[in-house]
């Protein structure tokens, strides 16, 4: 039962109580798992380009850039960096005197390595009268991890991680992620004005550090780059924040008696990314970056899929527009329907037994959706979602990128399917998110919500579940055309932890 407090809270956040109620029923229900047909492989879903459609699909990224046609880029950047330092917060709180692991000492090894290097030194001589080297030799390592990590000091513990230091740039500068997000617009996602529209999200008390970083960044970029930047920031809405609970399933209250809400994981973006109006929106982690002399492999990708997209998106469109004028050939409706199989991968359906009426509106509904291409890397044992063909509700399977955790561990069938899959998602999405008229999707209709999480949580030490809504690139986009295109691992080059810094792609 709700009390008056309850609904002041729910009301301030946006939730209403039905909203409420469904959330409760989905921890006693859970969700179903899902049905593989096959991994995606080369040739089975996964579309692996020659070096001649590259090409054409550059030229056709190009022009579709000078045509007048509205791109951005979606960065979700709300996240802390905290999960980046869980080792050495470890450390810290397990009151360590020297190095002992290998990370630990890798991090130590290579301190002066790092592009936050001159900071940090700087920064413990202002706390400990002592610089980097000095506190080291004399055995203080916490300390410098402090100066490091605590908001006494740099508070890199807390900031998200497109604000963070992570490369040396020319003439003795530094880069974060925010910075090679900026140079990446311009090199693949300006428009026929030069101007590069770019879109972060971020949390409500990291938002004036992103707008101090922005303002102070973007002039010289500007000019640098010969692009206009339009830099847009919104925050993850409080109304898909979604109400924790016990171990019983019953509402958890904290000692004050409150409910506990939580963000509900970056499928709650969704609404976010709903209220972008460009016509192409490219997305991808905001710490799979690398410097300007390392990034042509990564941009000439993105062309490559942004120009895959723009042609997947013509043929579509060209169909749709034949399939309202209507008395469609059945020789024209066999085209479509091969274009269907084979480019798009939608198996099943029941096609064989629809009259031309039938398949016709088929067709129909199976086109007129959001586009994605998604750029999948060979699995080289990196974590991510990986390329499955999926059944859906209607009987159909189409491409998915799915987690492990959606797949039932006692359906033998399945594990074996996930364990043979060739590659991964590493989130490199080019989506079109208008239908063939022009006219903005709303991408909220193409959710598939059998596919969020229950996760084991702790709160003030007591186990409590969470619920995490559909995935933004799972099944937050489920119902999207989805084409997977093979691209390098190059393309891929993520810092989930600080030492990855280390790596040659980020020095």
């Amino acid at each position: 039962m709700m009390n008056e407090k309850d609904q002041q809270l729910i009301a301030g956040k946006g939730i209403t109580e039905p909203m409420i109620e469904a959330q409760l029923k989905r921890f006693e229900t859970g969700f179903p798992w899902l049905k593989l047909e096959s991994a995606a492989t080369v040739g089975n879903g996964i579309t692996c380009l020659d070096p001649k459609q590259q090409m054409q699909c550059i030229k056709l990224w190009k022009g579709f850039q000078s045509g007048g046609a509205s791109i951005e880029k979606f960065q979700p950047a709300s996240g802390a960096a905290s999960r980046m330092f869980k080792n050495l917060f470890a450390f810290i709180n397990e009151g360590k005197k020297e190095p002992e692991s290998d990370f630990e000492r890798q991090f130590f090894e290579g301190i002066t390595q790092f592009a936050f290097y001159p900071q940090l030194n700087k920064t413990c001589v202002n706390l400990y009268k002592s610089n980097v080297e000095e506190l080291m030799a004399s055995g203080r390592y916490a300390d410098v991890l402090k100066a490091l990590l605590m908001p006494e000091g740099m508070n890199y513990g807390s900031l998200p991680k497109a604000l963070l230091r992570f490369h040396r740039a020319a003439a003795g500068t530094v880069h974060t992620p925010l910075e090679e997000h900026l140079e990446e617009g311009a090199q693949y996602a300006a428009d026929s004005h030069r101007r590069v529209r770019i879109h972060f999200t971020v949390s409500p008390e990291h938002r004036a550090g992103f707008e101090k970083l922005i303002k102070a960044k973007v002039p010289l970029m500007e000019k640098v780059w010969g692009v206009k930047y339009d830099i847009s920031l919104s925050e993850q809405k409080a109304s898909t924040d979604t109400i924790a609970v016990n171990m019983d399933n019953t509402p958890y209250r904290d000692a004050s008696g409150n409910l506990l809400f939580r963000p509900a994981g970056h499928g709650a973006l969704l609404e976010n990314l709903n209220e972008r109006d460009a016509d192409v929106v490219f997305i991808k982690n905001v710490d799979n970056v690398v410097p300007l002399r390392l990034r042509s492999v990564s941009t000439r990708y993105k062309k490559i899929i942004g120009g895959y997209l723009v042609q997947v998106q013509r043929q579509v469109k060209k169909y749709l527009e034949t399939l309202d004028r209507g008395n469609v050939k059945s020789s024209d409706l066999k085209a479509m329907l091969r274009y269907a199989r084979q480019t798009l991968c939608i198996s099943g359906g029941g096609t064989d037994g629809m009259d031309d009426a039938a398949l016709a509106a088929w067709l129909h509904d199976k086109f007129n959706r959001p586009i994605r291409v998604c750029g999948v890397v060979p699995n080289e044992g990196e974590p991510g979602g990986g390329p499955y063909l999926a059944y859906n509700a209607d009987g159909t399977a189409s491409p998915q990128i799915l987690e492990s955790a959606q797949i039932n561990p006692d359906d033998q069938a399945s594990v074996e399917m996930m364990k043979s899959g060739t590659h991964f998602n590493p989130v490199d999405l080019v989506c079109y998110i208008k239908d063939y008229k022009g006219i903005k999707f709303d991408l909220r209709k193409f959710v598939d919500p059998e596919t969020g999480f229950i996760s084991i949580k702790s709160k003030d030490g007591v186990d409590i579940k969470a619920l995490e809504l559909p995935g933004l690139w799972n099944g937050s986009m489920s119902d999207w055309i989805t084409i997977f295109v093979e691209v390098p691992i190059d393309t891929f080059n993520p810092v989930k932890t600080v030492n990855d810094l280390l790596r040659k792609s980020h020095q």
